[in-house]
């Protein structure tokens, strides 16, 4: 059993994570501000879950409250820190780029400094996929060049890789960061395309449809993400004078306990093939307005997973009609349609 923060926690992934290591038997701490970025009932629900099983606790405060974050720290002394509150959305980041500097970068920092002090065992911080930008070279992996990022969203989420690099070289933390890949699933987001896909049609209204359909995503159902994160907490990356045979593919930094992994599902899907697979299981056709391609955006993305398998022993397979089932199912039950 280990103490464990988790920044983030009534977000769509947090949520999903701290359920998953609370009923593993660890101690949570939910650190969450609760922002109205989306429905705050549907984070005030999830707390709501968590809040009744043992072990949890919570803290409504945001990442850049440094006082808070670290007052909190110190009262609940984490083994581990996991660090998933964000300012997300690639295309709120053209409207509203501070936000993301506030949040994803000083809040990074934030956490980063409480790390340090509280000489955690390991922290884990999540980046996205998005950092590959305008890399067209496929599937991606973590030792790829990230050098060109499209958008604010992922020249934030870059350089916190970049700044949590030079803290555990510096401070010898063990780092690991994880970038995900188009996650979906229940409790998710109502801000992201699947979800407004779903309530679009079931509502008989148009979806978008940009770049004219021509996109392909490596979608990652959040059940599998869950798994694969919570395997890496007791891997952190050893020191540099600690390391014994490396592992094939390795993104470990030379000179640092400083590690990148992808999870993804390791396959790329159509767009217009998750639509249909949307439609099947709600039983209705979508009306599609196709569109241009939006700025910052890129037409596909595929991860090389085989890093998580070789660290973890784990591989995400589930498959696109499990995991949207999945979706619809928890979708109905929970908007009563």
């Amino acid at each position: 059993m280990q103490k464990i923060l988790i920044t983030g926690s009534a977000g769509f992934i947090g949520f999903h994570l701290a359920r998953h290591l609370l009923a593993a038997g660890h101690r949570v701490h939910g650190y969450d501000g609760m922002t109205p970025y989306y429905d705050v009932t549907l984070k005030e629900n999830r707390h709501a879950i968590l809040h009744a099983m043992p072990g949890f606790t919570a803290t409504q405060a945001l990442v850049e409250d440094a006082a808070t974050l670290d007052r909190i720290g110190a009262d609940f002394a984490p083994d581990v820190i996991i660090h998933l509150a964000a300012q997300a959305g690639v295309r709120y980041s053209l409207t509203h780029p501070r936000s993301y500097i506030e949040t994803n970068f000083t809040g990074s920092f934030n956490v980063l400094e409480l790390a340090k002090r509280q000489k955690v065992k390991h922290l884990l911080i999540a980046s996205t996929s998005s950092v590959y930008g305008a890399n067209p070279d496929m599937p991606f992996h973590e030792t790829d060049r990230t050098d060109h990022p499209l958008t604010v969203y992922a020249a934030t989420k870059k350089a916190v890789e970049a700044l949590s690099h030079s803290y555990a070289h510096l401070w010898d933390l063990p780092v690991t960061l994880f970038r995900f890949f188009t996650v979906y699933g229940e409790w998710g987001r109502p801000d992201l395309a699947y979800f407004k896909f779903a309530k679009a049609i079931l509502q008989g209204e148009p979806i978008d449809v940009y770049n004219h359909g021509a996109l392909w995503r490596d979608f990652t159902a959040v059940e599998d993400l869950v798994e694969g994160v919570s395997r890496l907490i007791p891997l952190a990356p050893p020191m540099p004078a600690e390391r014994g045979v490396p592992v094939e593919g390795d993104s470990l930094s030379p000179v640092a306990p400083h590690r990148i992994v992808n999870v993804g599902n390791s396959d790329k899907v159509h767009l217009m093939e998750f639509i249909g697979t949307l439609e099947t299981l709600l039983g209705r056709k979508a009306i599609c307005n196709f569109l241009p391609m939006q700025p910052g955006d890129v037409p596909a993305t595929w991860a090389d997973c085989s890093l998580l398998e070789r660290l973890t022993g784990f591989k995400p397979e589930t498959d696109l009609a499990t995991g949207l089932g999945r979706f619809v199912d928890w979708y109905r039950g929970y908007y009563r349609v």
